[in-house]
């Protein structure tokens, strides 16, 4: 019992102080006024180039043609300051420039926010005399690592100070996450709090979208001549409200659902933002044409471009985010719209049981269209997440059309699709020779397989196929895709294959966080097989965006399986708790929801037994425990105890509880 009491203590006292226990692992800045921290490169004559970072105090001369690029040592967002101290002629122009890699740092232009070229510099008139020039909010710059200060004239600019205002998550305190994750492998810690950071950027005031038509030109003053490049505007309101989900931060900086499948979950176990998530998704709701379908996404993105598989993300993020608030009267609100989308999802299955898919609109893969697997698995989920719906509102005729529907659907992709040679699921009936990765990583996500020993193979198929650099998706190409390795990788941990899980992460996710062609921060879009920054559909490279919140997929992935906490209704009223540590041997995860706190914390020794484990949550709430191989009992603090039987312990109330 002494045990149970110092057991107990450590963990109530472990929740008081969990920000400061791991807040040397957020990148979100402590105040929103940031102040480049290094010098990163200098062109032409500059006097004391390093008096304008973090740390020192002084005037930054250029004298002539010249410029300076500076390292905030990690992405960021903002409005950028410019404090000129003198300044020798009237006709004085200074430039800035902005690049999230290293590879495209330029004094001419900005990496691109449009399908080709570059962008164009901001141009501050100077020539005016000493004081502050800020740039205009149109021209917030949703993400950079690199600025550079750039004097092209033959003029003499003394600068005091360069500032940037951080506007990435205008609704949060940055720092004062509502979850945690840490175990002994500092990689995995380092990329959760990544993840967790990019979602952050990629949320914006939505005043501040990406203004997709090119609405005008920079005026920069009839003395100075701008290269050939883009100009860009973010001043397209994307949704209600004052803050917003958008997939990226420096394009396209609109609401997409496909990319919510993954960034909402690994939202809600970091800042628990459900009100940048339901504007985003009451934004999309907004736009449902009368046979039913969702958009593609969100404003001002052309309405006419169809795809079947992200009108149901859309359902998908109504599915979650009910899950994770508990908002019923929101549910309520939507329940037509959704019941609508989903006929017109039903409205393409066929004759075969499956939907016959006509809309190429997808993820940018290739060859969308058929009875394809990818589509099919979707669907099939969103059905399923749709029948639980109708049953809290009480709809029974929903449910019972929508789980004959999904039935059908399983049954008919088993027979057409599955390839028990190969251990995979073709493309589609047609296009025998592709494996999607996107497909059977949905597939065993959306429980379309029908037995453990499928998901096995499946997940066994896909471990064989990885390179270098991560786990490909040959349905795009030469690619590797941070979004569809997320769901990949909750794969593995579905199909108790813990160890890949973790393999991926480290390998995919550890590559991103760590080459130095990318920001140490943030999480690319997408990159090619063989390591090179090139994203197969796009010929613009750099367009590529570095904060993309659909690859964030290990921020919610690690709390939910490694951790092993799982919500199974309604903000957690009832829970799972299922640890899957792999060859972890220490971990400590958390996150809130409407009803409380939700937190794991177990230690292993070499062998893999649990020396300590303890959890805590809601009171009022009930859940399960899993613990396979584990034999044991459970004690709650209020004196409760529970045999484990062959490691399963139910029906256990709220509150702390420990093993012994």
């Amino acid at each position: 019992m002494l045990l149970l009491f110092f057991g107990t203590l450590l963990l109530i006292l472990s929740q008081l102080c969990l920000g400061a226990a791991y807040s040397e692992y957020i990148l979100a800045p402590e105040s929103r006024t940031l102040i480049p921290l290094e010098v990163y490169g200098v062109n032409g004559s500059v006097e004391d180039a390093a008096s304008l970072t973090k740390g020192h105090r002084g005037t930054t001369i250029f004298r002539g043609i010249s410029s300076v690029t500076y390292d905030f040592k990690r992405n960021i967002a903002g409005l950028v300051t410019v404090d000129i101290q003198d300044v020798s002629s009237k006709d004085a122009y200074l430039g800035v420039t902005f690049s999230e890699s290293n590879l495209w740092i330029n004094a001419q232009a900005c990496d691109a926010t449009a399908d080709a070229g570059l962008d164009s510099p901001l141009w501050f008139n100077v020539g005016h005399g000493a004081g502050n020039y800020t740039a205009e909010k149109k021209h917030n710059r949703g993400a950079f690592r690199y600025l550079t200060i750039v004097s092209n004239t033959t003029a003499t600019i003394s600068v005091n100070q360069v500032t940037v205002e951080f506007t990435a998550a205008p609704k949060q305190d940055l720092q004062a996450y509502t979850g945690f994750f840490h175990s002994n492998d500092e990689l995995l810690n380092e990329i959760w709090y990544a993840g967790a950071y990019t979602n952050q950027l990629c949320t914006i005031d939505p005043a501040y979208g990406d203004a997709l038509p090119l609405l005008g030109t920079i005026d920069s003053g009839d003395n100075i001549t701008l290269p050939e490049t883009t100009p860009w505007w973010s001043n397209y309101t994307i949704t209600n409200g004052s803050s917003a989900l958008t997939d990226g931060a420096k394009r396209d900086r609109l609401v997409w659902p496909g990319d919510m499948s993954i960034s909402l979950e690994s939202i809600v176990v970091s800042t628990y933002d459900l009100y940048s998530l339901r504007n985003s998704l009451e934004s999309l709701f907004a736009l449902q044409h009368a046979d039913g379908r969702l958009p593609y996404a969100g404003q001002p993105f052309p309405q006419t471009t169809i795809s079947f598989t992200y009108h149901l993300h859309s359902l998908i993020g109504v599915s979650y985010y009910y899950k994770y608030s508990g908002d019923h009267a929101w549910l309520s609100k939507y329940w037509r719209q959704f019941k609508r989308a989903i006929g017109w999802s039903l409205s393409s299955v066929d004759d075969s049981g499956m939907a016959n898919v006509t809309a190429s609109a997808d993820w940018l893969r290739f060859g969308m269209g058929g009875h394809n697997i990818e589509a099919n698995a979707i669907l099939y989920f969103a059905l399923n997440q749709g029948v639980e719906l109708a049953s809290l509102l009480g709809d029974t005729t929903a449910q019972a059309n929508w789980s004959t529907t999904a039935q059908r659907i399983k049954s008919a992709a088993n027979q057409h699709l599955w390839d028990d040679t190969i251990g995979l699921y073709r493309d589609n009936e047609t296009t025998t020779s592709l494996y999607p990765q996107d497909g059977n990583s949905w597939a065993i996500k959306a429980n379309l397989t029908t037995s453990t020993s499928q998901r096995s193979a499946i997940s066994t198929a896909l471990r064989s196929r990885w390179g270098k650099y991560g786990a490909p998706a040959p349905e795009a190409g030469k690619t590797v895709s941070p979004f569809i390795g997320g769901f990949e990788t909750e794969a593995h941990f579905i199909a108790d294959r813990a160890e890949s899980a973790f393999d991926l992460i480290r390998l995919q996710w550890g590559f991103m966080l760590k080459d130095p062609r990318m920001t140490q921060s943030t999480f690319i879009e997408g990159y090619s097989t063989d390591g090179s920054l090139h994203y197969a559909p796009y010929t613009n490279d750099a367009r590529i965006s570095h904060a993309h919140g659909w690859s964030t997929g290990p921020t919610s992935i690690l709390t939910f399986y490694a951790a092993g906490i799982q919500l199974t209704s309604a903000a957690g009223s009832t829970w799972s708790i299922a640890p899957q540590p792999g060859d972890l041997r220490i971990v400590d995860a958390g996150f809130s929801t409407n009803l409380g706190d939700f937190s794991v914390s177990f230690r292993r020794n070499e062998s893999g037994k649990y020396t300590s484990l303890t959890f805590r949550t809601p009171v009022g709430t009930k859940g399960n425990v899993r613990l396979p191989g584990v034999d044991g009992v459970l004690t709650g603090d209020r004196g409760e105890r529970v045999k484990l039987v062959d490691g399963v312990a139910s029906g256990l109330g709220g509150g702390s509880w420990s093993l012994e």
